[in-house]
Protein backbone atom coordinates (compact mmCIF):
# COMPACT_ATOMS: atom_id res chain seq x y z
CA UNK A 1 0.00 0.00 0.00
CA UNK A 2 1.18 3.58 -0.89
CA UNK A 3 0.54 6.40 0.79
CA UNK A 4 -1.78 7.36 -2.18
CA UNK A 5 -3.89 4.28 -1.79
CA UNK A 6 -5.24 5.67 1.51
CA UNK A 7 -8.41 6.68 0.19
CA UNK A 8 -11.16 6.48 3.05
CA UNK A 9 -13.60 9.72 3.15
CA UNK A 10 -12.33 11.77 5.78
CA UNK A 11 -14.77 13.37 8.44
CA UNK A 12 -13.72 15.42 11.03
CA UNK A 13 -15.77 17.51 13.87
CA UNK A 14 -14.56 20.63 14.79
CA UNK A 15 -13.33 19.88 17.85
CA UNK A 16 -11.31 17.66 16.78
CA UNK A 17 -9.81 19.61 14.37
CA UNK A 18 -9.20 22.18 17.71
CA UNK A 19 -7.67 19.30 19.42
CA UNK A 20 -5.70 18.01 16.73
CA UNK A 21 -4.51 21.49 15.73
CA UNK A 22 -3.61 22.43 19.60
CA UNK A 23 -2.01 18.93 20.07
CA UNK A 24 0.45 19.64 16.69
CA UNK A 25 1.41 23.53 17.96
CA UNK A 26 2.50 21.80 21.17
CA UNK A 27 4.43 19.52 19.12
CA UNK A 28 5.66 21.86 16.71
CA UNK A 29 8.88 22.59 18.24
CA UNK A 30 10.09 19.39 20.10
CA UNK A 31 12.54 17.48 18.92
CA UNK A 32 10.93 13.79 18.80
CA UNK A 33 7.54 14.89 18.40
CA UNK A 34 7.04 12.42 15.30
CA UNK A 35 5.76 9.72 17.46
CA UNK A 36 3.52 11.86 19.85
CA UNK A 37 1.82 13.54 16.43
CA UNK A 38 0.91 9.62 15.45
CA UNK A 39 -0.49 8.76 18.37
CA UNK A 40 -2.57 12.00 19.12
CA UNK A 41 -3.55 11.39 15.65
CA UNK A 42 -4.45 7.84 16.46
CA UNK A 43 -6.18 9.00 19.59
CA UNK A 44 -8.42 11.81 18.19
CA UNK A 45 -9.85 10.18 15.09
CA UNK A 46 -8.62 6.55 15.85
CA UNK A 47 -7.02 6.20 12.32
CA UNK A 48 -4.61 7.97 10.51
CA UNK A 49 -6.32 9.57 7.50
CA UNK A 50 -4.29 10.90 4.82
CA UNK A 51 -5.15 14.61 5.64
CA UNK A 52 -3.82 14.30 8.74
CA UNK A 53 -0.91 13.08 7.89
CA UNK A 54 -0.48 15.41 5.42
CA UNK A 55 -1.19 18.74 8.30
CA UNK A 56 1.44 16.33 10.63
CA UNK A 57 3.98 16.42 7.66
CA UNK A 58 3.58 20.38 6.83
CA UNK A 59 3.43 21.39 10.51
CA UNK A 60 6.32 19.64 11.76
CA UNK A 61 8.07 19.39 8.54
CA UNK A 62 8.53 15.85 8.17
CA UNK A 63 8.51 14.28 4.88
CA UNK A 64 4.95 12.11 4.51
CA UNK A 65 6.93 9.55 3.58
CA UNK A 66 8.60 9.30 6.58
CA UNK A 67 5.47 9.56 8.63
CA UNK A 68 3.65 7.02 6.50
CA UNK A 69 7.07 4.79 7.15
CA UNK A 70 6.88 4.90 10.72
CA UNK A 71 3.01 4.39 11.18
CA UNK A 72 3.38 1.26 9.12
CA UNK A 73 6.41 0.17 11.52
CA UNK A 74 4.20 -0.07 14.40
CA UNK A 75 0.96 -2.31 14.45
CA UNK A 76 -0.81 0.15 17.40
CA UNK A 77 -1.23 2.53 14.13
CA UNK A 78 -4.71 1.98 11.29
CA UNK A 79 -5.41 3.66 8.14
CA UNK A 80 -8.64 2.23 7.91
CA UNK A 81 -11.77 4.10 9.90
CA UNK A 82 -12.58 2.17 13.05
CA UNK A 83 -16.45 1.46 13.20
CA UNK A 84 -18.49 2.60 16.88
CA UNK A 85 -17.83 -0.81 17.61
CA UNK A 86 -14.53 -3.25 17.05
CA UNK A 87 -15.12 -6.49 17.62
CA UNK A 88 -11.77 -8.39 17.89
CA UNK A 89 -12.28 -12.37 17.66
CA UNK A 90 -9.09 -14.01 19.29
CA UNK A 91 -7.32 -16.90 17.06
CA UNK A 92 -4.76 -17.47 19.85
CA UNK A 93 -4.43 -21.52 19.69
CA UNK A 94 -6.39 -22.18 22.30
CA UNK A 95 -9.59 -20.21 20.81
CA UNK A 96 -9.11 -21.53 17.51
CA UNK A 97 -9.11 -25.04 18.26
CA UNK A 98 -12.32 -24.36 20.20
CA UNK A 99 -14.01 -22.57 17.33
CA UNK A 100 -12.90 -19.18 16.76
CA UNK A 101 -12.47 -19.15 13.14
CA UNK A 102 -16.11 -20.25 12.65
CA UNK A 103 -17.58 -17.51 14.98
CA UNK A 104 -15.11 -14.80 13.03
CA UNK A 105 -16.39 -16.43 9.03
CA UNK A 106 -20.01 -15.64 10.26
CA UNK A 107 -19.69 -12.53 11.32
CA UNK A 108 -17.32 -11.72 8.31
CA UNK A 109 -20.85 -12.92 6.52
CA UNK A 110 -23.31 -11.47 8.36
CA UNK A 111 -21.46 -7.97 8.60
CA UNK A 112 -20.42 -8.38 4.73
CA UNK A 113 -16.82 -7.56 5.60
CA UNK A 114 -13.52 -9.33 6.27
CA UNK A 115 -11.36 -8.79 9.16
CA UNK A 116 -9.02 -5.90 9.21
CA UNK A 117 -12.46 -4.10 7.49
CA UNK A 118 -15.09 -1.73 9.05
CA UNK A 119 -18.48 -1.33 7.60
CA UNK A 120 -19.30 1.51 4.95
CA UNK A 121 -21.46 3.26 7.82
CA UNK A 122 -18.51 2.91 10.34
CA UNK A 123 -20.66 1.00 12.75
CA UNK A 124 -18.59 -1.73 12.77
CA UNK A 125 -15.07 -2.81 12.78
CA UNK A 126 -14.18 -6.53 12.67
CA UNK A 127 -10.52 -7.78 13.67
CA UNK A 128 -8.84 -10.84 14.28
CA UNK A 129 -6.23 -10.85 16.76
CA UNK A 130 -3.20 -13.01 18.61
CA UNK A 131 -3.80 -14.35 21.93
CA UNK A 132 -5.59 -12.11 24.50
CA UNK A 133 -4.31 -13.50 27.58
CA UNK A 134 -8.08 -15.60 28.22
CA UNK A 135 -7.25 -18.71 26.99
CA UNK A 136 -9.50 -20.62 30.12
CA UNK A 137 -12.38 -18.85 28.48
CA UNK A 138 -11.67 -19.98 25.42
CA UNK A 139 -12.64 -19.25 22.49
CA UNK A 140 -13.17 -15.50 23.49
CA UNK A 141 -13.84 -11.97 21.39
CA UNK A 142 -14.40 -8.44 22.81
CA UNK A 143 -16.52 -5.46 21.81
CA UNK A 144 -14.65 -2.43 22.27
CA UNK A 145 -13.57 -3.28 25.93
CA UNK A 146 -16.19 -5.82 26.87
CA UNK A 147 -15.04 -9.76 26.75
CA UNK A 148 -17.12 -12.43 25.55
CA UNK A 149 -15.54 -15.79 26.48
CA UNK A 150 -16.52 -19.62 26.15
CA UNK A 151 -18.12 -18.95 22.85
CA UNK A 152 -20.42 -21.36 20.74
CA UNK A 153 -21.45 -20.15 17.43
CA UNK A 154 -24.81 -19.76 18.93
CA UNK A 155 -23.65 -17.55 21.67
CA UNK A 156 -21.37 -16.02 19.53
CA UNK A 157 -24.28 -15.15 17.27
CA UNK A 158 -26.46 -13.60 19.77
CA UNK A 159 -23.45 -11.26 21.00
CA UNK A 160 -23.44 -10.05 17.40
CA UNK A 161 -27.38 -9.51 17.97
CA UNK A 162 -27.33 -7.32 20.60
CA UNK A 163 -24.64 -5.15 18.96
CA UNK A 164 -26.67 -5.19 15.39
CA UNK A 165 -29.56 -4.12 17.02
CA UNK A 166 -27.73 -1.15 19.23
CA UNK A 167 -26.11 -0.03 15.41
Amino acid sequence: MSVKELTFEFIETESQKQEFDTALNYLKDQQGAQMPALQEAQRIYSYLPIEVLERISEKLDIPLEELYSTATFYSQFSFVPKGEFTISICMGTACYVKGAGNILDSYENELQIKAGETTADRKFTLESCRCIGACGLAPVLTVNEEVYGRLTQKKGDKVLATYLKKA
